[in-house]
């Protein structure tokens, strides 16, 4: 050990290994350790570490390794900041959009850990004793580098029993208990040139005829989906996309307090349809996903942002089919602005016929850091556009998209904007479960503007109104929360949204297991549009005997009871994103494409 700590190359070599094994253990105690069982993991975290000493030692300068560092803890810190939020690593387009993090800059500092700060501790203590070495560069330059491509070679022959490394990260990346291993095993360098093999992959005709399949043993699957003809009576559709908005504030009450009081006066009404138990199924682009989930019925990618890598797509939706079928009008409402996640492209693919944005409100009341229009004052805003101009709606069947804002973590409420008779005694609970509950308790608060202005209109009898939240809120807080005794019974363990339907032709309440996905076809099921060329790909949660299971796409997680469900159908299911991928990718549903055939 002594020989070795007074040996330069040697000690900026053990700094830069030690830097990737301490990610590895970060970002599996965030997730699993199930990659540090793969061999691959330590033959491809060594040749990482050879790889970047190689400019040093090749340089003769120990400051190059030390830059080269401290950008590595940068990038891997930043991957580890962003994991605790969406269970995977920076997809490579988004390195592009760093600017954005200036509208989420408390959710940033929010997703710092203690643990973070190994990174810059085994940098600055690499320093200190490559300083002290007595050897300072005695490696020689020729041997270095053959070492370090022989690394290189046995990695890469490594990989080819498995197929070779993009199929071997593939499978990786598809696999429920796996996903989340490709990061640690390959680097986040294997991330991102798996990434860039994605997205730069031509659309072959063993692709077009695995999409083929699916669809086709999709619309086989759908013999049991048919639904009686009173359904699909109304015309016009409303949905609001609750921030972070959990299933479990729902009916629950915290030191004898209705979280959602307003919310639960909905759900106990006899016209709506009530299912508690809906996974989030978003990925990276979380809320945006959301969108795709909810208005294109596919499902998102599995390393790139869909809105940001592909905003040209034709992407099927409700807005086109009601368009289609009724000549309806879509408007999307937010106080973001019109480049977060790319909204306002986005909006016009999907078939919006305008985006209502940031720009578009008077800011006089603003919640978050940096803070934005509060829900209150956005909802409020709504409501009087709604009258003053009809939005453009005004004479046409319509589909409104209200993307409220306040509930973005870290869910801080100004004191002067709280219920002064809902307070939580922050001693009792977890202070980020505390601050969560009563902004849920101020959005709900503020849901009545819009929703009784919607059931004062006289066409409300053809309107519904669909109330759910965009994803999941607590990320990697649950676990901690949920550590306290107080939080155990309250908050759910599971990443679970409500679905919530106002005036609903088929009313009701059921604990079956849906998935985000399976909200397009059952409102395309509600409206009537059982015509349109594109069901999705999910399923209609009225129907009898549908498969009640869903796959997060962050974890990989199934739930529900797979006891009963055909082979056929669970491969459809498990396939069903790999596939959402490719019809992306390729723009596989192009409407002028699907007219000429």
């Amino acid at each position: 050990m002594k020989k070795f700590l007074s040996c330069r190359p040697a000690i900026l070599l053990a700094g830069m290994f030690a830097t990737f094994m301490a990610f590895v253990v970060v970002w599996c105690a965030g997730t699993t350790f199930r990659a540090m069982s793969d061999w691959h993991l330590y033959l491809f975290n060594i040749f990482a570490a050879l790889l970047l000493t190689l400019p040093a030692v090749l340089a003769r300068k120990m400051w190059v390794q030390i830059v080269i560092m401290s950008l590595i803890d940068c990038l891997l810190v930043s991957n580890l900041m962003y994991c605790r939020t969406y269970l995977t690593a920076i997809p490579l387009d988004s390195y592009l959009l760093a600017g954005n993090l200036a509208d989420f800059t408390a959710s940033v500092v929010d997703s710092l850990r203690a643990a973070d700060i190994v990174f810059p501790l085994i940098t600055v203590l690499t320093a200190v004793l490559a300083v002290r070495a007595k050897k300072q560069w005695d490696w020689s330059r020729l041997k270095y580098s053959a070492i370090t491509l022989a690394a290189g070679v046995a990695a890469f022959l490594g990989m080819l029993p498995y197929g070779g490394f993009y199929k071997e990260y593939d499978r990786l990346a598809e696999s429920c208990y796996y996903s989340t291993c490709g990061v640690p095993i390959y680097t986040v360098g294997g991330h991102l040139a798996y990434s860039a093999m994605s997205t730069s992959a031509v659309l072959t005709p063993e692709t077009e005829r695995n999409v083929a399949q699916w669809v086709e043993s999709k619309e086989s699957l759908r013999s049991f989906e048919a639904l009686p003809d009173s359904v699909g009576q109304r015309l016009n559709l409303v949905i609001v996309l609750l921030e972070s908005f959990e299933s479990w504030l729902v009916e629950t009450r915290i030191d004898g307090k209705e979280i959602t009081p307003y919310i639960n006066s909905l759900v106990a009404d006899s016209t709506t349809l009530f299912y508690p138990n809906m996974l989030t199924q978003v990925a990276s682009g979380r809320s945006i996903d959301c969108q795709l989930l909810l208005t294109s019925g596919l499902l998102p990618m599995l390393n790139s942002v869909y809105s940001m890598k592909y905003p040209a797509t034709d992407y099927p939706s409700l807005c086109k089919a009601l368009r289609e079928e009724r000549g309806a009008r879509s408007v999307i409402l937010t106080c973001d602005k019109p480049v977060t996640w790319n909204q306002e492209v986005i909006s016009r693919s999907m078939g919006y016929d305008s985006l209502i944005h940031r720009g578009s409100w008077v800011i006089d009341e603003v919640v978050g850091n940096p803070a934005k229009l509060s829900d209150g004052s956005f909802l409020r805003q709504s409501v009087e556009l709604l009258k003053r101009d009809g939005a453009g709606i005004d004479g046409h069947p319509f589909m409104l998209t209200f993307v409220t804002y306040s509930g973005h973590n870290p869910f801080r409420l100004p004191d002067n904007m709280k219920d002064p008779d809902f307070m939580i005694d922050p001693s009792r609970y977890p202070a980020k479960m505390v601050d969560y509950v009563t902004m849920a308790h101020y959005t709900d608060s503020c849901l009545a503007t819009l929703v009784e202005y919607f059931k004062s209109r006289p066409d409300y009898k053809d309107t519904m109104i669909l109330i759910t939240g965009d994803h999941e809120g607590l990320a990697s807080d649950r676990a901690s929360i949920l550590r306290s005794e107080a939080a155990q019974g309250i908050v759910s363990p599971r990443q679970l949204t409500p679905f919530i339907l106002l005036n609903s032709p088929v009313p009701g309440r059921s604990d079956a297991v849906m998935g985000q996905i399976d909200m397009y076809p059952t409102l395309l099921a509600m409206l009537g549009l059982g015509g349109y060329y594109w069901k999705g790909m999910g399923q209609n949660i009225l129907t009898e005997g549908r498969p009640e299971v869903a796959i997060s796409s962050m974890t990989g997680e199934i739930l529900g009871d797979t006891t009963d469900i055909s082979p056929a159908v669970m491969q459809n299911i498990l396939d069903a994103r790999r596939i959402s991928d490719a019809i992306i990718a390729h723009d596989m549903l192009r409407s002028q494409d699907r007219n000429a055939r």
